[in-house]
């Protein structure tokens, strides 16, 4: 009979998990998930230990591998995806400016990979748009059309798919992913049909040439790619923990793939997305970022050997007074990460209660306008990988190339002019871009403006010191030997635009040293990127990815140590709703759920002792009655109680109704009764009202409950979850700060001072018009006296 007991009471706690996988917008139990987990284990275990048969051993070899082969079909998936939208995206971006006669599937560098270019630089078999209408080549206002065309629908195609077929594709991803790594449930954010939206609009999104990168929601496809191929295996259905590695493994291989980075993929998982890191969890990381590695470098999108378009090598020392202009790049950085995040969350915000029901016409007058504007600038024509790849290169050795005017001296001057409005341009178009129902992501569009204004700077320092070679800062440069290379400057500026904007630094600092291979320039980027992040963090702290979180409102506490001094009843629900052991029908619980949302009820004797027995959740609670009304034909009278199980060590039993005993018929001996106590969870997390609030803040961070109850001598006096913990903190910043924490009021507060400006200056004017009028008034008045006394003289 036991045996039955456990083997049902094993397939109910199987269904229970799958019902709690598919719950939409709650917060997972870590606690009671690795309870569950170990539980599973356990029986796992004690099933196969004692069986020598080779079923038995491959059973138990399974389970040791399964992890690994997932983490490796999952990394190799992402290599490859990584590598076909690389391809599909120079194709699409290339086809804005014309198209291959001889294969149309051909982007341009492939399509002139093999013929010698003409005295003119050209490819014969490149054809551009106004030799397609028969206007001849190099027709600018014709290419400037095609160009503004294809920009415009590749926009809103993308817009539409995203609208019509996944909503959760829009956007970048990793403010949603951090949460779902912490445990909060969003039903379809990585399902199979968002990871094919995602695919198909990043493509069309990045190739339309709005300001946004591929990086960001690189990561969120990978994280898609990890949860379709891990859902094929049973132990990933049940186990959120499990489910939580493979994530966090997946979005460092997505980093990985997108900087050609694996070191730098697992250490920006670490820093960024996953507040507990274990060591399986790192290894795993490591595994999937250099199988998705690999794979991409097999696959060799470029055909050139490099990971990203971008990577560059560098073989020269830095001087000692370049960290003037280290500095100077790393304020800029700090200053542009302030900017875009203070002013693109009022955008956000404009669009959340705004443009929400029109992303398709957003998407195409963003496109529109951005592409209006880039075509007459080539540091805004050209995709942004390949511009950085050209930013980052040095003049020396490039032969005859000049890189677009960037290594003719005669052309310093002007370059560092479009160098400038390319900065400016671009930071414009990421702060009104970034968010918009399109995928993106602001990871290269912060690196390319950061290596514009790097540039510039770098371009402005060479042209100083050629200039006067004998000033005192340039006198450790060697007469024989180029001493400024702009191209180190333009690197620095994207590290540090990069860190500005995503308030990361250890990972930064290893992505670059992976794309340049150079140790050499490590000090001057950690340099940069340290006065970055001072800069930026006093300006507030937390990236761009964190001010969304808490825009949008999910229920994560961020790792930044906050000090309130005030114990944590301060900040407890004082008016719950709880179940009494001694029981309630199904009817009055079923009316219960119908006037409450909570996710779960505290259990105690009484409410008039309130003495604490247990807590159970709601799912488990609806599961558990549809089962017993189906089962053992239960109705709405049917009495639920809750009944411990001493110092039983179980806490998963199966729902009995012991008809052999009469003496406890009453309890469970009739369809009129069931004890659900078995299903109660009779140890949840508790701590004094008096304890204080940073301590159960910690408690959230690092053990990750669902709920934290507040008991005094055994008496239930509250509880408070991580929402409650939120709207707390939230009315402590909004006390504090004198400016407006809500980006919408921000913004009204600025179209108010604007308005009431204008009001002020239309009533100066009024002001002095009067004035003025009634003076001339005055005067004409004196000056007709004075005419009429003359004339009467």
């Amino acid at each position: 009979m036991s045996g039955h007991v456990r083997n049902s009471s094993v397939d109910i706690e199987e269904e229970l998990a799958q019902i709690r996988r598919y719950e939409d917008f709650t917060t997972t139990d870590w606690v009671k998930d690795a309870i569950l987990e170990r539980y599973r284990q356990s029986s796992f275990q004690s099933l196969n230990s004692n069986d020598k048969s080779w079923r038995a051993w491959w059973h138990l070899t399974f389970e040791t591998m399964e992890s690994w082969v997932v983490v490796l079909l999952v990394g190799a998936a992402i290599g490859l995806m990584s590598a076909l939208i690389a391809i599909i995206t120079d194709w699409l971006s290339d086809i804005k400016l014309g198209y291959c006669s001889t294969a149309w599937w051909l982007n341009q560098k492939f399509c002139c990979w093999e013929i010698e270019n003409d005295k003119n630089g050209g490819c014969d078999n490149w054809t551009t748009w106004s030799e397609f209408v028969h206007l001849g080549p190099d027709v600018y206002v014709v290419e400037w059309i095609f160009y503004v065309m294809w920009a415009t629908l590749f926009a809103t195609t993308c817009a539409y798919l995203v609208k019509v077929f996944a909503p959760y594709a829009a956007g970048s991803g990793i403010s949603e992913i951090k949460c779902i790594i912490a445990g909060f449930v969003m039903k379809g954010f990585l399902g199979g049909w968002t990871l094919v939206m995602k695919s198909i609009g990043l493509t069309m999104a990045v190739a339309s040439n709005l300001s946004i990168g591929k990086e960001g929601p690189s990561v969120h496809m990978a994280c898609c790619v990890g949860n379709v191929i891990s859902r094929c295996f049973r132990k990933f259905q049940t186990s959120k923990a499990e489910m939580r590695e493979i994530l966090t493994a997946s979005s460092a291989a997505g980093v990985a793939v997108a900087f050609g980075s694996p070191i730098g993929g697992v250490l920006f998982a670490l820093e960024e997305m996953s507040s507990n890191f274990p060591n399986r969890t790192m290894w795993k990381s490591f595994f999937c970022a250099m199988i998705a590695t690999i794979v991409l470098q097999f696959m060799n999108p470029f055909r050139t050997g490099k990971l990203v378009m971008f990577q560059v090598s560098y073989d020269r020392e830095w001087h000692f007074f370049e960290y003037l202009f280290v500095s100077i790049i790393g304020l800029f950085g700090g200053l542009y990460g302030a900017l875009v995040i203070k002013y693109n969350l009022i955008v956000a915000q404009f669009r959340k209660n705004v443009l929400k029901d029109y992303p398709i016409i957003e998407a195409a007058i963003l496109s529109f306008v951005t592409a209006l504007i880039a075509f007459p600038n080539v540091f805004l024509r050209i995709d942004m990988t390949e511009i950085m790849g050209v930013l980052f290169r040095e003049c020396e050795g490039a032969g005859t190339e000049n890189y677009h005017g960037l290594c003719e001296k005669s052309e310093t001057i002007r370059m560092a002019v479009l160098l400038f409005m390319a900065t400016a341009l671009r930071c414009f178009g990421t702060i009104m871009t970034y968010g918009a129902k399109v995928p993106c992501g602001i990871f290269v569009p912060s690196m390319a403006i950061g290596a514009t204004f790097g540039r510039m700077i770098g371009l402005l320092v060479k042209l100083w010191q050629e200039s006067d070679p004998e000033f005192f800062l340039f006198s450790s440069c060697r007469p024989d030997m180029p001493c400024i290379t702009p191209g180190t400057y333009a690197f620095l500026g994207a590290a540090a635009a990069l860190c500005g904007v995503m308030r990361i630094t250890v990972s930064v600092v290893v992505i670059m040293f992976e794309l340049t291979g150079q140790i050499t320039y490590i000090l001057p980027t950690m340099i940069a990127l340290m006065i970055t992040r001072a800069v930026g963090d006093w300006f507030g702290s937390g990236g761009i990815a964190d001010r969304y979180i808490r825009l949008n409102g999910y229920p994560i506490l961020d790792n930044d140590e906050q000090i309130f001094n005030v114990p944590v009843s301060h900040v407890m629900q004082r008016d719950m709703t709880v179940m009494t052991a001694a029981g309630m029908t199904f009817r009055e619980i079923e009316n219960m759920f119908k006037h409450t949302n909570y996710q779960g009820f505290p259990v105690v004797e009484d409410t008039k002792s309130m003495i604490l027995i247990g807590f159970i959740g709601r799912s488990e609670l609806q599961y558990l009655i549809e089962k017993a009304k189906a089962n053992k034909k239960a109705h709405q009278d049917t009495i639920c109680r809750f009944t411990a199980n001493g110092d039983e060590p179980e806490i998963i039993t199966s729902v009995e109704f012991d008809q052999e005993n009469d003496t406890d018929r009453d309890l469970r001996g009739s369809s009129d009764v069931v004890d659900f106590g078995p299903y109660m969870d009779q140890t949840p997390i508790t701590v004094h009202p008096k304890l204080y609030l940073e301590t159960v803040m910690d408690m959230f961070k690092k053990l990750g409950p669902r709920v934290v109850l507040l008991e005094e001598r055994g008496r239930l006096k509250g509880l408070v979850t991580v929402k409650d913990v939120l709207k707390y903190t939230a009315r402590i910043e909004s006390i504090d700060s004198p400016s407006p924490a809500n980006p919408s009021r921000e913004c009204g507060g600025i179209f108010d001072k604007m308005s009431s400006w204008i009001n002020q200056r239309n009533s100066k004017r009024q002001q002095t018009y009067t004035q003025l009028r009634n003076r001339s008034s005055t005067d004409i008045s004196q000056a007709e006296e004075s005419h009429e006394l003359g004339r009467r003289l």
